[in-house]
């Protein structure tokens, strides 16, 4: 028997998208000719070049600061985790003018050229004005003292790379998730997939800058180093420009925050109102065309945090003056109360991965000064103690792979769930692992002690670097489950109208890991040091207790283990509305 085309389901042969992404020229995005892997992989390409750049430039960065700009453990050790984590809060910027004005497009096109520029006055200032003599920076040549117009363009230079990688990645992230369709089977499978393959260009683009880059820095080559940086962050930018008719758009659907400040009041305006225990007797527009045209899709009622639903409660003073059902300040949808409710529902699972940002970030730091004081050569090479985070990317690139060919469908099988682990599961296991880090690497800096000669308490310990190696592969681990996790819970539980906000959630936890790092290691020199005593982190690791802060964070990390697992168990995943249903994240850690 012949179907009549009609009675097809229109989605199986629709060509052109329904999650309202558009070309262009603003019309519908034909499937055929828009988005899916050609313009993803062109993202993820450009990604991984700017990810060369910026860790060209930061991985190497507090050696910088020791060699050139004469700065001590200490001091270096806090600017990194301070510029770190500035390049992370910048993120909220960028993903602010993405969701509420430019779009991710414009957005990732702006904040790329700030990137480039940043990226050409260090290395213009370095050339000129900071290496100095020439090849000065390794670890036999002293550099002269940086002129005061030398450290202020250095510092202009590496702020404006901040400002300019923060405001770019969680646009990027965004905009390489936007080229999939998730109403149609196929792309949402895809879309998932997406998430792995973006954090994996992030470790690919930085595998060349912990290897090569960074084996030239350290032999004085910073000059060098930093113009290959540049010419990478260059090189992405013509890519993405060159992607621009293939793309696909979502309009920025205005300030989220106006939306949320209306919630708010309106809510307080009702304080003594009962909210009806039915959703359906809250205020809601008919139809979808209204949220059509805001970018936006509606948003199904849920039963947490029932005292926002007074925002959409339609009392009789509403029904006498029509106007207010008109007036957002006085009454709100359901679909806006219920982005208020995901935000605020998320707010507790991202503070719970602070702790394990602070974990993180000790691999730019602490775990790079730890290996200058060891024993770095392998018969007559030398190893750069920065580039022993080779073997972190390289954990995260086999992990990756076990994850998705081995974990997942052995996982499916067991949990009745495709992708194995949910979101938050996952998570939970990268918490798990970077706990476990801390614990190697205070294991590993007890035994660097006991081998530190003891007629010679400066020299580094005779213990090899390669030692390390446990400690950065466990952080590679953990990152895939709770980065990777991350991207795509924040992702896929925002609302439309703060897609980017969502992305920018996991860099801000970075951010402040960076900072929450920074308040340690400055309360834990002031606590541990004093007139005879020089502390747990001083100027010669040897003298110190490098090992005890690392156990403190591991304690740290049980503690917040603890606390994450409750939050996890609370939440309720987001739901849209008809051919758009979403929360099928489970709550169970």
């Amino acid at each position: 028997m012949v179907m009549a085309p009609n009675s097809i389901d229109s989605k199986t042969i629709s060509p052109i998208t329904e999650d309202g992404s558009m070309d262009r020229r603003g019309n519908p995005a034909v499937k055929a000719k828009t988005g899916k892997w050609k313009s993803s992989i062109l993202l993820l390409v450009n990604y991984g070049l700017v990810t060369c750049a910026f860790f060209g430039v930061g991985v190497n960065l507090v050696v910088f600061l020791r060699r050139v700009l004469h700065q001590d453990n200490a001091e270096a050790a806090n600017s990194i985790s301070k510029w770190t984590g500035t390049v992370y809060i910048f993120s909220l910027i960028g993903a602010f003018m993405s969701d509420s004005y430019w779009g991710r497009y414009i957005t990732c096109a702006i904040f790329q050229m700030i990137y480039v520029t940043g990226l050409v006055i260090l290395s213009l200032a370095s050339w000129f004005l900071l290496v100095k003599p020439s090849g000065c920076g390794d670890p036999e040549t002293q550099c002269n003292p940086p002129s005061t117009a030398g450290v202020a363009l250095f510092y202009l230079s590496t702020y404006m790379i901040a400002f300019g990688n923060g405001g770019y990645q969680p646009s990027i992230a965004t905009l390489g998730s936007d080229q999939f369709d998730e109403t149609d089977p196929d792309e949402a499978r895809s879309k998932v997939a997406f998430f792995s393959y973006f954090y994996l260009a992030l470790n690919v683009g930085s595998l060349f800058s912990n290897t090569v880059l960074v084996y030239y820095e350290d032999a004085g080559q910073w000059v060098m180093g930093f113009w290959v940086s540049t010419g990478a962050a260059t090189l992405a930018l013509v890519l993405f420009l060159l992607g621009t008719p293939n793309y696909r758009y979502f309009k920025p659907s205005g300030n989220p925050l106006t939306r949320i400040a209306q919630v708010l009041v309106a809510a307080c305006r009702k304080w003594r109102t009962d909210a009806p225990a039915r959703g359906e007797l809250l205020h809601e527009l008919d139809g979808d065309e209204a949220y059509r045209e805001a970018g936006i899709r509606k948003i199904l009622h849920s039963d947490q945090l029932r005292y926002l639903d007074k925002a959409a409660t339609v009392t009789e003073e509403d029904y006498c003056q029509q106007e207010n059902l008109k007036n957002p300040w006085r009454v709100c949808t359901v679909t806006q109360v219920e982005e208020v409710k995901c935000i605020l529902k998320m707010l507790p699972i991202w503070l719970c991965t602070i702790v394990y940002s602070v974990v993180f970030t000790q691999m730019a730091s602490l775990f790079v000064e730890q290996g200058t004081t060891m024993n770095t050569s392998i018969g007559s090479f030398h190893v750069p103690a920065a580039s022993m985070s080779v073997f972190d990317i390289l954990s995260v690139l086999a992990f990756i792979a076990i994850y998705r060919r081995v974990l997942v469908p052995v996982m499916a099988r067991l949990s009745g769930n495709p992708q194995g682990l949910t979101e938050l599961q996952r998570m939970g296991v990268g918490l798990v692992i970077g706990m476990a880090a801390m614990v190697v690497a205070g294991v590993v800096e007890v035994e660097r002690l006991k081998r530190v000669p003891a007629s010679m308490p400066d020299q580094p310990s005779s213990l090899s670097v390669l030692w390390q190696v446990p400690q950065y592969a466990l952080i590679g681990a953990s990152e895939v489950f709770m980065y990777v996790g991350q991207l795509e819970f924040f992702n896929g539980q925002a609302p439309d109208g703060v897609k980017s906000f969502g992305s920018s959630l996991c860099m801000a936890s970075i951010s402040l890991g960076n900072y929450v790092s920074i308040m340690l290691v400055s309360m834990v020199t002031t606590l541990t040091a004093g007139d005879r005593r020089p502390g747990w982190i001083p100027g010669n690791l040897n003298s110190g207790h490098l090992d005890r802060f690392y156990f403190l964070l591991a304690a740290l990390s049980l503690v917040d283990l603890a606390v994450y697992v409750a939050c996890a168990m609370w939440y309720k995943g987001i739901k849209l509305d008809s051919n758009g249903e979403r929360g099928k994240v489970a709550v169970h850690v």
